[in-house]
C-alpha cells in the first residue's frame, strides 16, 4: 500500500504476459483445424485405387497407370466412408471412370473425334448406412476448378468440356468458331464402330482445371459407366480428410505395433490411421496419401504451431523476468522489515510465505486482467489470419491464472533467496 507502483508494475507485467500467452494458446489450439480447413482448398489429399490394380507408376502424386487396366471399386460402397472412426474429418470425396470414347457434333456435316471421357460427381446425395445422406463431389474436392457456363447435373445427359479441348476443335472448325460450347448439342458413344449405342449430351459449361481434364470432356459418373459399360464402378477416388501432420510414429507399419500403440495410431487423425481405414470399409481398396499436399500441410503446421509455441515461451519469461525485477527491489526496499522480522523470531518459511501469499495475489489479478485482454485479441488475430475469430476457451482460464502464479513464485524465487540471508543486527543498526 505504501508503494502502490511497484505492484501495478508488476501486476501490468503479468497482465501482459498472460494476455500473450492466452492470445497465441488459444490460436494454437484452433491453428490445426483452421489451417487444415485452408489447406482442404488444395484439393484431395488421399488417392484410392483398387488393391489388385497394375503396378503403379506415380510421379509427384498423380497416377499415370493406362486407363483402360486394372479393377474396379464399387460405388455402392462410397456411403460407408462415414462409417469409419474418423467419418466427421472425411470432407468430401470423388470418383472417377476414365474412359476412350468418340464425340459427334455437326457443323456442316457430323464430324466425329475420339475423346477422353471423364466420368465424376459435381455435387451427388450419396447414401449413408445409418439412414442419412452425404453430398460430396469435386465441389468439395476440387475446389480451384474454373467453370464457365455451369456443371452438370448429375443425374442428367450432360457435359462440361475442358478448355483445351475446346480450343483445339476451334482451331479445326469453320472459321476458327468454338464448335463446343454451353448449350451446344454432341452425341457420344463408347467407340467407332456400327452398332454402338450413342447417346444425345447436352453442354453446359467449359470447365478450367490445369490438368488433364482441360482436354477432355466430363459427365455424370453414372453416364460414364453407361458408356465404359461398368455399372456402379469407377477407377479412382480422392478424397479431402483433415489429418494432423505425420511424425515417426505414423509412420510405422500398423503390423508391427503393439495393441496399445495400435489403437493409439487408429485413434489419432493421421492421413495414414484414416487411409487404413478406408480400406477397411471397401473391400479391394488401397489408400495412398497424395504426398505433394499431405507434405506440404504437415510442413505448414509443424511452423506455425513451433512459432505459436515459441512466442508464449518468450511471454511467460518476459514476465517472469519483470516479476523478478519488481520482488528485487521489494526486498531491497523492504530489508529493514525483513530484519525486524527475523530479530523477533520469524523463520525464513515464515518471511517467504508471507511475500509468496502477496505474489500470488498480484497473480490472480494479473493472470484475470491477462486472460480478459487476451481473449479479445485472440479474436482479433484470429478475424485478420482465418477470416474468423478465435474460439473463446473458458477451460484456458484455470491454466493462465496457474501460469502466472508459476511465473511470480519464479521470479520470487532469486529475490526471495537473497532475502533468507539477510543478517538482522546489521541492517537494523543501519550497516
Amino acid at each position: 500500500m505504501r508503494n502502490p507502483r511497484r505492484v501495478l508494475l508488476a501486476a501490468a507485467a503479468l497482465a501482459v504476459g498472460m494476455a500473450v500467452t492466452t492470445a497465441t494458446l488459444s490460436v494454437a489450439l484452433d491453428v490445426g483445424d483452421r489451417l487444415a480447413l485452408e489447406f482442404r482448398s488444395l484439393g484431395a489429399n488421399l488417392l484410392v485405387t483398387p488393391e489388385s490394380d497394375t503396378l503403379p507408376l506415380q510421379i509427384g502424386g498423380v497416377d499415370y497407370r493406362p486407363v483402360d487396366e486394372g479393377a474396379y471399386l464399387k460405388e455402392a460402397d462410397l456411403g460407408k466412408l462415414k462409417t469409419v472412426f474418423w467419418r466427421h474429418n472425411i470432407l468430401g470425396f470423388t470418383p472417377f471412370l476414365q474412359q476412350q470414347a468418340d464425340v459427334s457434333y455437326s457443323t456442316k456435316s457430323l464430324v466425329t473425334i475420339p475423346v477422353t471421357l471423364i466420368g465424376t460427381w459435381y455435387d451427388h446425395a450419396v447414401p449413408v448406412p445409418d439412414g442419412s445422406t452425404f453430398h460430396s463431389g469435386a465441389k468439395l474436392t476440387h475446389p480451384w476448378w474454373k467453370i464457365r457456363g455451369r456443371w452438370f447435373d448429375d443425374d442428367a445427359k450432360e457435359a462440361v468440356v475442358g478448355t483445351g479441348l475446346v480450343a483445339r476443335l476451334a482451331s479445326e472448325g469453320l472459321g476458327g468458331s468454338p464448335v463446343l460450347y454451353p448449350g451446344a448439342k454432341i452425341e457420344i458413344s463408347a467407340g467407332s464402330g456400327r452398332g454402338q449405342e450413342r447417346i444425345p449430351i447436352t453442354i453446359t459449361g467449359v470447365v478450367s482445371t490445369g490438368g488433364t481434364e482441360d482436354q477432355a470432356v466430363l459427365v455424370p459418373l453414372s453416364l460414364a459407366e453407361r458408356i465404359a459399360g461398368r455399372p456402379g464402378q469407377f477407377r479412382q477416388l480422392f478424397v479431402s480428410a483433415l489429418t494432423e501432420p505425420e511424425d515417426a510414429f505414423s509412420e510405422r507399419d500398423p503390423s508391427s505395433m503393439t495393441a496399445t500403440e495400435y489403437d493409439r495410431w487408429y485413434c489419432s487423425p493421421y492421413i495414414s490411421s484414416i487411409g487404413h481405414q478406408i480400406e477397411q470399409v471397401l473391400p479391394g481398396a488401397s489408400a495412398r496419401p497424395i504426398r505433394r499436399v499431405a507434405e506440404t500441410e504437415g510442413r505448414v503446421l509443424t511452423r506455425v504451431s513451433g512459432l505459436l509455441w515459441l512466442v508464449t515461451i518468450a511471454a511467460l519469461v518476459a514476465a517472469a523476468l519483470a516479476v523478478a525485477a519488481t520482488s528485487a527491489a521489494a526486498m531491497i526496499e523492504r530489508r529493514s522489515e525483513v530484519a525486524l522480522m527475523k530479530a523477533l523470531g520469524a523463520t525464513n518459511l515464515v518471511m517467504s510465505g508471507i511475500f509468496l501469499a502477496e505474489q500470488l495475489v498480484l497473480a490472480v489479478v494479473g493472470g484475470a486482467i491477462g486472460f480478459a485482454l487476451g481473449t479479445v485479441l485472440a479474436r482479433a488475430l484470429g478475424a485478420s489470419v482465418f477470416g474468423t475469430p478465435a474460439s473463446f476457451r473458458v477451460a484456458l482460464l484455470p491454466v493462465v491464472l496457474g501460469l502466472a502464479a508459476l511465473v511470480a513464485l519464479l521470479g520470487s524465487a532469486i529475490p526471495l533467496r537473497r532475502a533468507a540471508r539477510f543478517e538482522p543486527a546489521p541492517i537494523l543498526r543501519g550497516e
